[in-house]
C-alpha cells in the first residue's frame, strides 16, 4: 500500500535528515519504526503526510507511493483526502472545543453524512470513555483521553493508513495497553494500515507484524518483528535485554559504538 524508495529529507536546503531510506506497509498491516529521539522516525512520517511542508522541510530524493502513486509533492489536505491520517505527537487536540467538535473536524474533507455519523458511533464504540466525555472541552481532558480522542478524530477521516507517532508518550503502563489493544482491535476489525512510531520496543513489536530499527536517518535493520524480538542488538539497545553485569564499565559508556549494523 505505501513504499518509500530512497527518500531523502533535508529542512531549510541545509539539514540533511533522512538518508535514503527504504520502507513497506502493507494493505492490513502494522509497521513500527524503532529508533531513539532523533533518528529520523517523526521526519519519516511527515514526509508521508506532506507535514514537512509545515517546517520548512523536503523531499529531496527518492519518492513516495501509496496504491502506486507518487504523494511526495502533495499537499497535506490532498494526502489526507486519499486516506493517509497522521496522529501527531504531543495529543494536540483542538483545545477550545469538545470533544465531539474535535471528532467531527477529523471529518472536514467528508461529504457523506451518514457516513461521518456512523463512524462517529463507531468511535464511541473503540472509545466508550470518549463518548461519556462528548460535551466537554478537550483541553481539560486527562493525557490518556486526549489520546483516545486524537486516534478516533484520525479514524474521523475514514482513513485507509494511520500514522501515528508514539501514542504512549506520557502515559500510564495501565493506559498505554488500553490504547494497544485498541489499535489491534481497529486493524482486525476496520482493515486500516498502521504505520507506527514508538519508544516502547516491547509493545512496538508485540502489536506490529514487521519492524525497522532506524539510526541518524538510515534504516540500519528490518524484519518481522518475531524475528527482530529475537536479534541479540534488538534485545540490547532496545528491549534491555542483555546482561549488563557481565559488561565492564568500558563497554557500557561506549555501547553505541558497538552495534553491529553501524559497523
Amino acid at each position: 500500500m505505501l513504499k518509500l524508495v530512497n527518500v531523502e529529507v533535508h529542512y531549510l536546503q541545509v539539514i540533511y535528515v533522512l538518508r535514503g531510506i527504504n520502507i513497506e506497509v502493507p494493505k492490513g498491516g502494522i509497521v513500527t519504526l524503532l529508533g531513539a529521539n532523533g533518528a529520523g522516525k517523526s521526519t519519516t512520517l511527515k514526509a508521508i503526510s506532506g507535514l514537512l511542508k509545515t517546517e520548512e522541510g523536503k523531499v529531496t530524493d527518492g519518492h513516495i507511493e501509496f496504491d502506486g502513486h507518487r504523494i511526495e509533492r502533495l499537499d497535506p489536505e490532498e494526502i489526507v483526502k486519499l486516506g493517509i491520517v497522521q496522529v501527531q505527537e504531543g495529543r494536540k487536540v483542538l483545545q477550545h472545543l469538545t470533544v465531539e467538535e474535535n471528532l467531527l473536524a477529523g471529518a472536514y474533507t467528508r461529504s457523506d453524512r451518514a457516513g461521518v455519523k456512523r463512524d462517529l458511533e463507531k468511535v464511541y464504540y473503540y472509545f466508550p470513555r470518549i463518548e461519556q466525555l462528548r460535551d466537554h472541552i478537550s483541553g481539560y481532558c486527562s493525557g490518556g483521553e486526549q489520546q483516545m480522542l486524537v486516534i478516533g478524530r484520525a479514524l474521523m477521516a475514514s482513513p485507509r493508513l494511520v500514522l501515528v507517532d508514539e501514542p504512549s508518550l506520557g502515559l500510564s503502563p495501565l493506559l498505554t495497553n488500553e490504547i494497544f489493544g485498541i489499535m489491534g482491535r481497529i486493524r482486525k476489525e476496520q482493515q486500516v494500515s498502521i504505520l507506527l512510531v514508538e519508544q516502547n520496543a516491547h509493545k512496538a513489536l508485540n502489536l506490529a507484524d514487521y519492524g525497522y530499527a532506524m539510526e541518524n536517518g538510515r534504516i540500519v535493520l528490518d524484519g518481522p518483528t518475531e524475528d527482530l524480538r529475537e536479534n541479540e542488538d534488538i534485545k540490547e539497545f532496545y528491549l534491555g535485554l542483555t546482561a549488563m553485569g557481565k559488561k565492564s564499565y568500558h563497554e557500557v559508556k561506549h555501547y553505541k559504538r558497538r552495534k553491529r549494523w553501524l559497523g
